[in-house]
């Protein structure tokens, strides 16, 4: 059975200036080891002292790079066969990019099917792009990176996620991927028999400052509750599943492996917030999920990368996922 084999990275502020250095060959390293067939890439950022209108060309050449380091590719098709920009998106005010990039003896993008949406969709962007991968028809995917600080804006940011894989009345075959900056909302049967969150409450004795960009509104100093409105729009009615919990793999955290002094502080500690989901006509065809844990990837960024695969053969079509 053939599978292809999907990863994701936060890719922790890489930036033009990181080309060739030791944190660099680290993610090199990291996604060669995965050896995805489509990778969705986060945090790209470029000099935002710059000209905005000088950012596309600064960030297309970090991700060809990359690209061209890993095996990749990352140029897009035109509508009429010709070779289009690479497959980055960004909200236009801010210089910080999501991607996609894929093996192209594994997956061939569809001509005329890469979107980029930025603002006032995004607080980042939102990479999209259909593939031809021998399924029954071309799956969409999407390279999400969610906003840090807005729970009630990353609840709008995942409608509009979903509005990129819905038909009327269903869902078309494909997967979101990327740093959703929230826990996700998906369940798992417990051991009482009864429906329980696959992300425990992370939250619940931690006092400090930044606990609103996490948790849900009137929860502080109570309950503490982990803001899920985000994948809980994505998730509903079978719409999306959460591909961990759907194949039930050992909960891994995505971040928290840096300690403080290492990069940004991080007051959150151990948490999953890098999500692989797929909607429901791609459900079936999952096969497998881990989080990929090496020195390279450590080093990397302090994301983790996750890393799926599902077999094209089973998937369903758009029609059967409504």
């Amino acid at each position: 059975m053939r599978t292809i084999r999907l990863a994701n990275l936060n890719a922790y502020k890489l930036t033009h200036r990181t080309i060739g250095t030791p944190s660099w060959r680290a993610r090199v390293t990291a996604i060669r080891e995965i050896e995805p067939d489509i990778l969705a890439l986060q945090e790209v950022v470029v000099d935002e002292t710059r000209p905005p209108t000088e950012w596309a060309t600064e960030a297309s050449a970090i991700i060809q790079q990359l690209a061209a380091d890993c095996r990749l590719t990352a140029t897009t098709v035109h509508a009429d066969g010709a070779p289009g920009p690479t497959a980055t998106a960004n909200n236009a005010h801010r210089g910080w990019y999501t991607a996609l990039l894929w093996n192209p003896q594994a997956a061939t993008p569809v001509p005329g099917t890469f979107r980029p949406y930025g603002a006032p969709d995004f607080w980042h962007g939102l990479t999209t792009m259909a593939f031809d991968v021998d399924a029954v028809e071309p799956v969409v995917f999407a390279s999400y990176h969610g906003d840090p600080f807005r729970g009630s804006l990353r609840a709008d940011e995942a409608l509009r996620v979903k509005s990129v894989f819905r038909t009327t009345g269903g869902a078309k075959p494909g997967f979101a991927l990327g740093d959703f900056n929230a826990l996700s909302a998906a369940t798992v049967t417990g051991p009482d028999g009864e429906p329980q969150y696959y992300d425990p409450e992370p939250y619940l004795d931690q006092d400090h400052d930044d606990l609103e960009y996490q948790l849900l509104p009137g929860t502080i100093g109570g309950k503490q509750l982990a803001d899920r409105r985000q994948s809980e729009a994505l998730l509903r009615r079978g719409f999306m599943v959460d591909a961990a919990a759907h194949l039930q793999v050992p909960w891994h955290r995505t971040v928290g492996h840096w300690e403080d002094g290492t990069g940004d502080p991080d007051p959150w500690g151990p948490r999953r917030i890098d999500l692989v989901l797929a909607t429901r006509p791609t459900a079936p065809a999952l096969v497998s999920y881990w989080t990929h844990k090496s020195a390279a990837a450590e080093e990397a960024s302090d994301h983790l990368p996750v890393v799926c695969e599902f077999a094209p053969e089973k998937i369903l079509s758009g029609e059967a996922g409504r």
